[in-house]
């Protein structure tokens, strides 16, 4: 007890640190707590006394060890002078920060040992010191807790959805050392009223990636998230080999088609599609019919410009001058200095990026020549980039449309009014271009397109399909602009959804038999004499819990249904998508066009967020975590479907 007023007596008559001293009122509380302590210790020397005994007691007689004892009393009088407590394991406050952390540890895919770095544990007392951090153990289960729950969720609202289409890809990592197989699902959520898509699983599948095996996968996830096939509208791939022939009816196709056939990117993904003529079929045994990716498709087309001998000739000297900026760090640094900006490279694979390539240089065109000519390095002539500034505009649309088609939900519908759009532009470019070589181009291009699309722009080729027709028919902010079109093959694109709203909705009508009409329209039956049967009952109050016979309505046909929705479209329409225009709706009216309508202007028009899914998959197989096979799946659903 003397040892402890000694150090208060230190402490007090210790000079404050600083020039002020104690400035603040914590410091002066503080300051004024401990002179109360040392009063209330010369004042109670018994008391003292008695604890300095219990303290010096040994471990065989009950008591702890004098030290160990000291360091605890001296750490919870420190503890309640400065407010620092700890939460305790079920507060509310620790358990809120610890579900947090484990949220981001999960959807991140960081090593569960990030949470015992010594940096981290810094941090956090830094935040809260009030919070304990948690063990790795237990940021696990609450990682599998939150999983659990995130599945349970969407399986709940998939359970709700009329209809689902199904959108897949295959990844390869660089080195070939795995690749994973990603399936997502798109769906208008009846709990949320909009349109959702989420990523339903992502398997890692062996080599070779054959029909058989794909298929296998996509059997698996639908049994697991219990999705019958009756609910799928489409499956939605790329145009690869082993792709298409895991949606065909021939079995043996399907075990001789494999991954091998199917070109692949330098970054390890299945962007360069082999060309294939088989675009929709209808498999028996899964009952699903196929539907290609249209940004790939139209990547396709594209890909025809690095055919023709003339632009291949510029694109390559274009490719050269970026190399030599590229490779110069003084090049590059005159080029900022003028105008902010670089020159880019392009991928042979990715048709955007020679796009993109192109408009930069166009862009920086006057520094770029000035910069050239200090160099001594060769440069475009003035013909040469009258060309690049045509091949640029040539690409224009199809830049566009692809950004607006690779959308996550909401661009099924904007499929026919895109293609139709390009033929438009590719007539007027090959009309209006000064260089006959690219307006040769463009008439091939064009020709090449409507082949590739035969099976969504003409109803007279075998492999059409009237779902991306329908979609089209019953978006308004889109369609009116086509309706009253004198073009017949239009007037037939209409023809043909009308038939597939019909006929998906036939088995959802329901019309009155004609016995009920008879009994709805006749004469009211006279009630005649009373009789004593009809006296009244003596429980004559319990005759209302009676269940009461339910009215007979009328309800118009899907024929009626179209017609209104004609005539609506003749009026302006303020909505700024289908899907507002249709939520706005009557359900009484439109009892059996407005969910079908709904399910179809959900859809999207590629398998572009199955792809996306890789970028992040890319960043979770990298470095350490190249063996995290396990918690993959699991991050990569946490991360995609976050805040749905």
């Amino acid at each position: 007890m003397d040892s402890m007023r000694t150090q208060y007596s230190r402490y007090l008559k210790s000079p404050p640190s600083g020039s002020g001293g104690y400035h603040t009122p914590r410091q002066e509380w503080f300051l004024r707590r401990l002179k109360f302590l040392e009063m209330h210790i010369k004042k109670r020397p018994s008391t003292s006394n008695l604890d300095l005994q219990n303290l010096q007691k040994s471990p065989d007689e009950g008591g702890e060890p004098s030290a160990k004892k000291a360091k605890m009393s001296n750490q919870n009088i420190a503890e309640a002078l400065l407010g620092t407590t700890k939460y305790k394991s079920n507060a509310s406050e620790q358990q809120v920060k610890e579900e947090a952390i484990a949220k981001w540890i999960g959807r991140s895919g960081l090593p569960l040992t990030t949470i015992e770095d010594e940096d981290f544990i810094l941090m956090i007392e830094t935040f809260d010191k009030k919070l304990t951090v948690p063990k790795k153990t237990k940021i696990n289960n609450l990682i599998e807790k939150h999983y659990e729950e995130e599945m349970t969720k969407f399986k709940k609202r998939l359970c709700g959805a009329r209809k689902v289409s199904i959108g897949i890809d295959l990844w390869t990592k660089k080195g070939l050392s795995a690749s994973f197989l990603g399936i997502s699902c798109c769906f208008f959520c009846v709990d949320q009223n909009n349109p959702e898509h989420i990523l339903l699983a992502l398997e890692q599948v062996a080599h070779p990636h054959t029909a058989q095996s794909i298929k296998a996968c996509v059997d698996k996830c639908m049994q697991e998230w219990g999705i019958s096939n009756d609910k799928i509208v489409t499956v939605i791939t790329d145009n690869g080999s082993n792709m298409v022939a895991a949606f065909k009816h021939s079995t043996q196709e399907e075990e001789e088609a494999s991954s091998d056939d199917q070109e692949e990117s330098p970054r390890g993904e299945s962007d360069s599609e082999e060309e294939t003529e088989d675009h929709c079929y209808q498999n028996m045994e899964m009952d699903m019919e196929r539907m290609p990716c249209v940004v790939h498709t139209l990547q396709l087309v594209v890909h025809m410009l690095n055919k023709e001998a003339s632009v291949k000739r510029i694109l390559d000297k274009a490719r050269s001058i970026v190399k030599l900026f590229r490779k110069s760090s003084v090049a590059t640094q005159k080029i900022l200095d003028k105008c902010g900006l670089i020159v880019v490279n392009d991928c042979p694979t990715r048709w955007s990026s020679t796009y993109y390539m192109i408009a930069r240089l166009l862009k920086v065109k006057d520094p770029l020549c000035e910069i050239a000519n200090e160099m001594g390095w060769d440069n475009l002539l003035s013909s040469e980039w009258l060309k690049l500034s045509s091949l640029h505009e040539l690409m224009l649309p199809f830049a566009e449309h692809t950004q607006t088609l690779q959308s996550d939900t909401m661009s099924m519908s904007l499929i026919v009014p895109a293609l139709l759009d390009l033929h438009s532009h590719l007539t007027d470019f090959e009309e209006n271009t000064k260089h006959r070589d690219f307006a040769t181009l463009a008439r091939k291009m064009k020709a090449n397109l409507n082949q590739r699309f035969a099976w969504v722009l003409d109803p007279s080729d075998e492999k059409f399909s009237p779902l991306v027709a329908a979609a089209f028919f019953l978006n308004p902010t889109v369609c009116d602009t086509l309706l009253d079109v004198a073009d017949d093959s239009v007037q037939e694109l209409f023809k043909q959804a009308e038939g597939y709203v019909v006929q998906c909705t036939q088995s959802q009508e329901t019309h009155p038999d004609d016995d009920d009409v008879e009994e709805l329209n006749g004469p009211e039956p006279d009630p005649g004499p009373p009789s004593s049967s009809s006296r009244q009952p003596v429980f004559r109050f319990l005759s209302k819990c009676r269940a009461k016979p339910k009215p007979k309505s009328f309800t118009c046909s899907i024929r009626q249904q179209l017609s209104k929705y004609k005539e609506e479209l003749s009026q302006p329409i303020t909505c700024d998508s289908g899907i507002q225009f249709w939520l706005g709706k009557c359900d009484t009216f439109y009892h059996s066009l407005k969910p079908l309508a709904l399910d179809l202007l959900a859809m999207p028009a590629s398998q572009a967020f199955a792809e996306r899914v890789f970028s992040v998959t890319g960043d979770l197989t990298r470095g350490k975590r190249n063996r995290a096979k396990v918690t993959l799946a699991r991050s990569a659903f946490l991360k995609m479907n976050r805040g749905k």
